[in-house]
């Protein structure tokens, strides 16, 4: 073959192949289209069938002091999201058997919700309303699974995950819950009258002090600040620390430090109602002083955050990521 055919044909061939790859690249780009416009239009149905638990849902958090932290949680996902939004791009498929577990664990919340709501046996509002959301949440993420490709559910895995803090908490869980803090902070507060050199006798949940006693009642256990720093941590966790031990080590940390803020409340008070007068219980600080004292434990918490974000950086320095082949 002459040169001349012979590069001519050449050009052809590089044509024809240069063509297939576009437009198999645009076909992947609108069928990636296609699976974010369902995901979109499944969200949209989703919201829609549970919209009337979902306003319900709206109108507990308003009135629940416990629970007010729920109205941010989805925009704090939200945001979350729109940080990793660059993975929306990734054109991988998606792996629909995951979306089986969470649909048929959807399904089964949802069961459960209808038979409370017509059982003889009724369930308190958290309960009732705990299930319907749960559910709620699970057919979401069951949907996530169904459209999105796996790169993309692994970068957005904590948005959803944290999605689930949506639910209220069930009677039993917030119960249990405040009885270990109400108990915690009892046992906190007496070593730390001990440790001033106060006289103190406990009894339970009461503490006897010169002259004053007081009693740690369930609405002191500072559950509500420790869920908001608990939260906190987890967003922290999530954003700047890399190595999943630590963010469980700065977690874990908001349970000891919960305890010893609502610890020092109720020593701040004791020493005010004897040093001053018992109608020191009655004082702002004591009623709401609870914001003071959260911001108090903010300090500590932002220090141990410090501490791993500085060794998990040290640690990335040592070691650093391989940027592949």
């Amino acid at each position: 073959m002459p040169p001349k055919e012979f590069t001519h044909s050449m050009k052809e061939e590089h044509g024809t192949t240069g063509n297939q790859s576009s437009s198999t690249q645009s076909w992947t780009s609108d069928k990636h289209s296609g699976r974010l416009g369902r995901l979109l239009l499944s969200a949209v149905v989703l919201v829609i069938c549970f919209s009337m638990p979902l306003v319900h849902l709206v109108q507990f958090a308003v009135t629940a002091e416990f629970h007010s932290y729920i109205l941010l949680v989805p925009f704090v996902s939200f945001y979350l999201v729109w940080l990793r939004r660059q993975s929306f791009s990734d054109p991988s498929e998606p792996v629909p058997q995951r979306a089986v577990v969470p649909l048929v664990a959807g399904t089964t919340a949802l069961v459960g919700w209808w038979f409370s709501v017509h059982s003889a046996g009724k369930l308190t509002e958290d309960d009732v309303l705990a299930l319907i959301t749960l559910s709620f949440v699970l057919f979401f993420t069951g949907v996530c699974c169904l459209f999105l490709g796996k790169e993309t559910l692994r970068a957005i895995v904590f948005p959803i995950g944290f999605l689930f803090f949506m639910v209220p908490f069930p009677t039993f869980l917030r119960d249990g819950v405040m009885t270990f803090l109400q108990h915690g902070s009892a046992a906190m507060a007496y070593w730390l009258f001990q440790l001033s050199g106060m006289p103190v006798f406990r009894h339970d949940m009461g503490l006897e002090l010169p002259g004053f006693s007081m009693e740690v009642a369930p609405e002191c256990s500072g559950i509500q600040s420790s869920l908001v720093l608990f939260l906190t941590s987890l967003l922290a966790g999530h954003l700047f620390l890399r190595t999943p031990w630590k963010r469980a080590v700065l977690a874990i940390a908001v349970i000891p430090l919960g305890i010893l803020r609502n610890a020092f409340r109720i020593f701040t008070i004791g020493q005010l109602c004897v040093h001053i007068g018992p109608q020191m219980i009655h004082s702002a600080i004591h009623v709401r002083g609870g914001p003071v004292f959260f911001a108090l434990s903010l300090v500590p918490f932002f220090l141990v955050l410090v501490v791993l974000y500085k060794s998990d950086r040290a640690a990335r320095t040592i070691h650093p990521k391989p940027t592949g082949a």
